[in-house]
């Protein structure tokens, strides 16, 4: 069978994912100010698509073009193309909808035409008294051109000012870091009506007041534009700098970088596009210059408020205390009545950070050992890290400095980590860590105990009330020792270190897994039974989706929940008939990383921070932990059979990548994530402390 019937493209898989976050803002049983905000989601997806995937593959043809290679990539960079102005055609009807929707809501976004005398008064002075300060207008010429002097991602206004015949051009950013982009106008009649005008509109409708005194102009005008760059960074590893400051080096890379793409207002004057083409070097024939719509940057629709009813936004799921934490003095007694598991965002990630700031001064800790690859901004774990130096605690972190797009922020990190005492490590060159570990050694008599969570998501309290994902908590000897060995192999990575229960990237996480299918394999030829039961975010590995057709040829019944990318082709009669697939979209991230293997009847279940990709199995350090306790093992496998029947928001992935829905039948309708949630608040009603048995 050729390559092309036995794997999906990966870039045009992350193209359907990227559909189904359409899918919810198209659906009209989804609350619309939810709509609203699925409409940043999918915009803010694109744009890193194309910072990275369309990158990528643009840079392989030119590869396959210098060397004289068949165009591959360059043909798929056309399918890609279709497809962007598919969803792009597709986005636009349905902010057209959504639009319509708010209004009938008595919520409308106004357009500057259709301001009344009032409003514009009101915002001639919000405008001089919020807005001004931060405009930054950017005069190109010949010898400093656009390339060299916009950000990625921003929002843009290519100012044009004429005057005797004469055309002068100037950009303005868009300056929503500091101004919100939606103002809610003052009620001038009705106190219903809720009039909403964008913070583009805001300047345009003030471009005289911003260029008066300095330019002479007959007429003025403004059109928006935004420009996407190549998101990879180079590092030369023989250079003599600290790796802080050859990964500095490397951001300026990436902001000087060539764009993949440059979107701008339909509406634009011809010779305005002339000029912002020569100015950003790009040809008449760039198939990443596409035009779009009145605004650019519908990321920031992703934090879109409710002006109206809390009916017209998801109602609340508050995060649940875990019952067994919360029955005991300290986290430590917790932990060691037997393993936790939390489920985020169902639970409350505060039961983490509650560990880490009792660690910083319990007398009886010793050393602290975290790994970072993203966290907050104002990270109350690390604050509590530094309390820990504070007190006389060994603190050791080791920060990965090449997490896309966090880069600047883990940067900063280490140096306040640095400043503050905390040991600050940058793990191995080649291999990016994404596990996420943390040991604490504790003095217990005369024994020193070690704590350790192992986690499918970071160490992130934003990103946890949103991204679901299990944190598992244990003093299980072995395991806590092997976790110890994951820190060390990544300060002395030339060590040989052997693992018996973590499967541990890139040392023993593909033959772990390529011998568990085997099992399977092998139980399905004797006539036992054999399942597979798996949840990752991608699945793009060409040897593991090889193994899982051979499973699947045996008889081995295999079950996959894939939120993103997915190379694998399910229900094709000889090859993938036993494979079924479906993905979840809903208000959370679907985030988590489940292996279940039936091992004829002796279940064995992991959480992971590993994708089934290459990377993630061969270039990343990463961690996958078994559950052993029985009540741990059967409640992830209670979760996934739950995720399994989902009849609301799970999509079909199938051979032809349609994003059907999963078909309901005479099942009742059960959405996965308010089922999840009740059942685990069922879980923490029930509870009962070993001294209440």
């Amino acid at each position: 069978m050729a390559k092309e019937q036995l794997f999906f493209e990966k870039e045009l898989s992350w193209l359907s994912f990227n559909e189904r976050v359409l899918q919810e803002a198209a659906d009209s049983s989804v609350p619309v100010v939810e709509r609203v905000r699925f409409l940043g989601i999918f915009s803010n997806n694109l744009d890193e698509f194309f910072r990275v995937r369309v990158a990528d593959v643009r840079r392989k043809a030119l590869i396959e073009k210098e060397h004289g290679e068949t165009p591959v990539s360059a043909k798929l960079l056309v399918k890609m193309q279709d497809k962007v102005l598919q969803l792009q055609s597709q986005f636009d009807a349905i902010y057209k909808d959504v639009t319509r929707q708010l209004s009938k809501h008595k919520i409308y976004f106004v357009e500057p035409d259709k301001l009344s005398a009032f409003h514009i008064e009101w915002l001639e002075q919000y405008f001089k008294d919020n807005v001004l300060k931060h405009i930054r207008p950017i005069i190109p010429s010949s010898t400093r051109h656009l390339i060299d002097l916009l950000n990625d991602n921003t929002t843009y206004l290519a100012v044009q000012i004429s005057n005797n015949n004469q055309r002068q051009y100037i950009i303005i950013d868009v300056p929503t870091d500091e101004v919100s982009r939606f103002v809610l106008l003052p009620a001038e009649k009705s106190k219903v009506k809720k009039e909403v005008i964008l913070l583009d509109d805001i300047i345009t409708l003030n471009l005289k007041t911003i260029f008066r005194g300095f330019f002479e102009f007959e007429d003025i005008c403004a059109y928006s534009f935004k420009l996407t760059r190549d998101a990879e960074y180079y590092i030369e590893d023989e250079i003599d700098q600290s790796l802080v400051e050859q990964m500095s080096e490397s951001l300026k890379q990436r902001f000087s970088s060539d764009p993949t793409r440059v979107v701008y207002d339909r509406e634009m004057p011809p010779e305005m596009l002339q000029f912002l083409k020569k100015q950003l070097h790009i040809s008449d024939t760039n198939e990443g210059l596409l035009p779009g719509g009145r605004y650019r940057n519908f990321k920031d629709f992703i934090g879109y408020p409710n002006f109206g009813r809390k009916y017209l936004e998801n109602s609340s799921l508050p995060a649940l205390t875990n019952q067994q934490f919360a029955n005991h003095d300290s986290a430590f007694d917790a932990i060691s009545e037997k393993d936790i598991l939390l489920y985020y965002p169902y639970h409350t990630f505060d039961h983490f950070t509650e560990l880490v700031r009792q660690a910083a001064f319990d007398p009886a800790v010793t050393h602290i050992r975290l790994n970072i690859y993203r966290v907050a901004k104002n990270s109350r774990i690390i604050h509590s890290l530094m309390d820990a130096v504070k007190n006389g605690k060994k603190v050791s972190v080791v920060v990965e400095l090449k997490a896309r797009f966090d880069e600047e922020n883990n940067i900063e990190w280490s140096r306040i980590m640095t400043d503050a005492g905390i040991k600050v490590q940058f793990g191995i060159p080649t291999l990016k860590i994404h596990s996420k570990l943390c040991l604490i050694h504790r003095l217990e008599g005369n024994e020193t105990v070690r704590y350790a969570h192992l986690g499918t998501g970071n160490f992130h309290e934003k990103t946890a009330k949103i991204y679901t994902d299990f944190s598992l908590f244990t003093r299980h000897e072995e395991i806590t020792r092997e976790v110890e060995n994951v820190f060390d192999f990544i300060q002395h990575s030339y060590k040989r270190f052997k693992f018996y229960h973590l499967m541990v990237s890139p040392i023993n996480t593909r033959l772990g897994i390529t011998q568990m299918i085997d099992q399977e394999i092998s139980n399905a030829r004797l006539g036992k039974k054999a399942e597979i039961s798996v949840k990752v975010n991608n699945l793009v590995d060409e040897p593991i989706i090889l193994k899982l057709y051979e499973a699947s040829q045996a008889g081995v019944k295999i079950r996959m929940i894939i939120r993103g990318m997915c190379a694998l082709v399910p229900g094709v009669k000889g090859l993938s008939e036993n494979i079924e697939i479906i993905s979840i979209v809903d208000r959370f991230l679907e985030h988590p990383r489940v292996m279940i293997f039936e091992n004829n009847g002796d279940k064995k279940v992991y959480i992971s921070s590993a994708d089934w990709m290459t990377r993630n199995i061969e270039h990343r350090i990463e961690v996958s932990c078994p559950i052993y306790e029985e009540t741990l093992k059967q409640r992830i496998i209670d979760i996934f059979e739950l995720q399994f029947k989902d009849t609301t928001k799970a999509r079909l992935i199938d051979a032809e990548q349609t994003n059907q829905y999963v078909s309901r039948g005479n099942r009742k309708k059960l959405r996965s994530q308010v089922e999840i949630y009740n059942y685990l608040k069922n879980v923490e009603k029930t509870y009962k402390s070993p001294d209440n048995k």
